[in-house]
Order: C-alpha cells, then sequence, then structure tokens
C-alpha cells in the first residue's frame, strides 16, 4: 500500500510540474507576470518568492496544481503592470501559454518513450500460444507456436509491437494480415477477422478473448529443496524439461499439473541438460491439502522460460520512435474518448484515481522500465484530456480563443459562464463514473 502511495505520488508530482511549468515557461516568455506557481491546490504548506516576484508554493491537496498569472479579470491591476496582465496579451500569445501545458506532457512522453528505447528494454518475442476455439484467431489458422513477423507489411520486433498493432486492428474492427513464421519454420499469412469484435469492455486480455496470447513459458528447474523427491532423482537447477509422461513440450502450468496428479506414482520427465537430453523418472511424494486431497510434489522450483527480446535503438532514431509513439498512442485516445460517446465502448472503461494510483504500484514493483512505460502513458492521457475542447479545461480556453479569432472579439461574458457551468457538470459527471467504476473494479 505505501508503495503504491508512493508511486502515485511521483506520478502524479512530475506529470503536474511538467503541465504547470510548460504554462510558467512559455508565460515568462511572453512577458507575463507569474503571481503564484502551485503544486496542489488548498492550504499553503510553504512557499518561497523568487526575484521574479513569483511565489512558488506546494500545498494541502495533492491532487493537481496550477499557476496563477497577473490577470485584470481576477483584481485590480497596477497600470504600470497592465501590459504583462495574461488578459491584455495578444490572443497568439494566449493560446500558446495555454496550449503549452498539454503540449510539454505529450513531449515528456516522447522523451520517456525515447530514453527506454535507448536504455534498452527487454520483451518476450511475438510467439502465439494456441488459440481457444470459436476466437478469430482460430478462425484464421493461428496455431501454437506461429510467430507474428509482420502486421499489414509493419515489421513486427516484440509481443509488444505486435500486441499494440492488433490492438488498433481490433479497435477499427479491420481485417489484418498477419504474417507469421511457423513452428516448423514456414512463412504464412493469416487474415484475421476483426469485423465482428465486441468493443463493449476493452479491460483485461482484450487480445486474449480473441484468440491472440503468448505461448506458455517452457518449464525450467531454478531449484531443488536438499533430500526432496527432486534431489533424489538427480534434476538439477537448469534442467528444461520438454516432455513429461506422454506430454510433450509441456508448459510450466502443465508440468505442475502433471507433478500434482501423480502423487505417489513415478513420473518420466526428459529434460534437457547442458545441450544433452536425459530421462529421469521421479516419485512424486503424497501431500495432503487442507480439503483432504492427495497432491504430488516433488520439493522443486519450477519456472517459466520466456524467449526475450532485447530491444535497443539509437538517440535520433529514439527520438522519431518515441515521437511517433506518443503521436499514435494520443491518436488511440480520443478515438476510444469518440467510442465511449457513441456507444461502441462502455463507459466502464473509463478509469479514475484509484485505478490509476492501482496501476502505479503495480508498475512501480514491476520495476523501473514499467514505471516509465506508466508515466509516459498517464502524461500521454493529460495531455489529450487537457486539450479536448471542454470549458474549464485548456481545450475549452482554446475554444474561446478561436471564437476569438473568428468573431474579431472575445464571446460574450454570458456565453462564457453558461460554457463554464456546463464544463464543470461535464467533468463532475465524469469523475463520478470514473470513481463508480473504480470502486466497482475494488469490490468485484
Amino acid at each position: 500500500m505505501l508503495l503504491t502511495l508512493a508511486a502515485f505520488a511521483v506520478a502524479l508530482g512530475v506529470l503536474v510540474v511538467i503541465h504547470e511549468l510548460g504554462h510558467y515557461l512559455v508565460a515568462r516568455a511572453c512577458g507575463v507576470r507569474i503571481l503564484r506557481f502551485s503544486v496542489g491546490f488548498g492550504k499553503v504548506l510553504c512557499k518561497r518568492t523568487d526575484r521574479h516576484g513569483t511565489e512558488w508554493a506546494l500545498s494541502a491537496i495533492p491532487l493537481g496544481g496550477y499557476v496563477k498569472m497577473l490577470d485584470e479579470r481576477e483584481g485590480e491591476v497596477p497600470a504600470a503592470e497592465r501590459g504583462r496582465a495574461f488578459n491584455a496579451q495578444p490572443v497568439g500569445k494566449r493560446i500558446a501559454i495555454v496550449a503549452a501545458g498539454p503540449v510539454f506532457n505529450l513531449v515528456l512522453a516522447a522523451l520517456l518513450y525515447a530514453a527506454l528505447n535507448m536504455a534498452g528494454v527487454k520483451e518476450p518475442a511475438a510467439v502465439l500460444g494456441a488459440p481457444a476455439a470459436g476466437t478469430p484467431a482460430f478462425a484464421a489458422g493461428v496455431q501454437a507456436g506461429d510467430r507474428i513477423l509482420a502486421i499489414d507489411g509493419a515489421q513486427v520486433g516484440t509481443w509488444g509491437d505486435a500486441r499494440w498493432m492488433l490492438l488498433k486492428s481490433l479497435t477499427d474492427k479491420a481485417r489484418p494480415a498477419v504474417e507469421v513464421q511457423t513452428a516448423s519454420g514456414e512463412r504464412r499469412v493469416r487474415t484475421v477477422d476483426f469485423s465482428r469484435a465486441a468493443l463493449g469492455q476493452m479491460e483485461g486480455d482484450v487480445l486474449g478473448r480473441e484468440g491472440f496470447g503468448l505461448a506458455s513459458p517452457k518449464p525450467v528447474i531454478r531449484g531443488i529443496v536438499p533430500e526432496s523427491a527432486a534431489a533424489q532423482a538427480g534434476l538439477l537447477a537448469g534442467d528444461r524439461v520438454v516432455a513429461a509422461g506422454d506430454k510433450k513440450d509441456p508448459s510450466a502450468t502443465e508440468l505442475i499439473t502433471l507433478i500434482q496428479a501423480h502423487a505417489g506414482q513415478p513420473l518420466r520427465l526428459s529434460v534437457i541438460r547442458d545441450g544433452a537430453a536425459l530421462a529421469i523418472d521421479v516419485l512424486p511424494r503424497e501431500e495432503r491439502q487442507a480439503d483432504g486431497t492427495l497432491v504430488g510434489r516433488i520439493g522443486a522450483q519450477i519456472g517459466g522460460d520466456i524467449q526475450l527480446i532485447t530491444v535497443r535503438h539509437g538517440p535520433v532514431e529514439s527520438l522519431a520512435m518515441g515521437a511517433r509513439r506518443t503521436a499514435e498512442v494520443s491518436w488511440f485516445s480520443l478515438r476510444m474518448l469518440g467510442k465511449m460517446l457513441v456507444g461502441d465502448v462502455a463507459l466502464s472503461n473509463l478509469s479514475g484515481p484509484v485505478t490509476i494510483a492501482d496501476y502505479a504500484g503495480q508498475t512501480a514493483r514491476m520495476g523501473l522500465e514499467a514505471y516509465i512505460a506508466f508515466l509516459a502513458l498517464v502524461s500521454v492521457s493529460l495531455g489529450v484530456l487537457n486539450l479536448l475542447p471542454i470549458p474549464m479545461l485548456d481545450g475549452g480556453h482554446l475554444l474561446y480563443y478561436l471564437v476569438e479569432i473568428i468573431r474579431g472579439s472575445p464571446p460574450p461574458e454570458r456565453w462564457m459562464e453558461m460554457g463554464q457551468r456546463a464544463g464543470f457538470g461535464i467533468l463532475m459527471v465524469l469523475m463520478a463514473v470514473a470513481l463508480f467504476n473504480d470502486f466497482t473494479r475494488l469490490l468485484t
């Protein structure tokens, strides 16, 4: 719990500071006076004033932040300072200042994705498991051991690449041509029909429900308990199990199930040790469970051997890939919001702060790479959300400025008041739905 809260606080703090820093830096460049830069809302816990007269504050409610600028609409401004007020700036400068926050979030995401590409990440190879009958993958002829090479002509390097491309095709209800290399080494093209895919629920293993999932990891002996059945049989750490009884090429889960089912009965294991094939007979010992059933135990730690690929790129290529991934995720987010509005995707997919905090904790436990990828994704979401043309958000202000350019003067005050109320109502409804979804997930 403490790790989850800490990971969420760090993520929120970094993303909010970057967002507000965008507003601050562009406003300073445009000659606007900044009165306060606050991380958080509510009561000010600590503050200091710099030589430019800007008050830097840390406030009690760490769920956002703001930059307060000199503005004649919020109080009297001395005549000598009116030229430095935000509302006195040309509409072009106001657009730049307001857009800078979301843009900085998108730039941060691109840099984080680029950093991952430069540092190098290990990802599973795109080797598929057997699809369930009745799924689009099954109908397309996908078989266990197929390795995805390309989708619609675009090269696939890892399962992460394949998953992203398939997810986009799924939401488009398209028919992607998936080029694979079969377990026997042949090249085949599997045309997958996603036209009947149900998009109502996009949570969980979406692609798994369509028949696409990684091949089960191959069992490897990670450790042996002294004087156990495994030790007496001669198993060693590092042995790779390629057969168990009549089952050839079992997954780690299948091997464990077979061992449990052979309580007190001999089980022949075929293993690969230092490149040589060996046959080892092991006798699982009987162990009674709390419900009275007997299961077999051999006293070995069995792990999964997944084929991993290290992906690393140079600085220029990484930056280009980071920008491209940010653009793709931004467009995907907008399309998903659009599908929610028209009812193609259920509103239950909308997540709030509780779910985001949970993901922050999960990725922090997985490691730095996963946490940075999480930060990039949330940064994109924050940037896209703030650019939506909803009053109260940055995008709403940009909409007002667009109207001002078209009309030649700012919108009437009455229009803006109505827009602010409508925007506030929309945001409250969205927050209520998101929180309801969060707590529904927790309770179920």
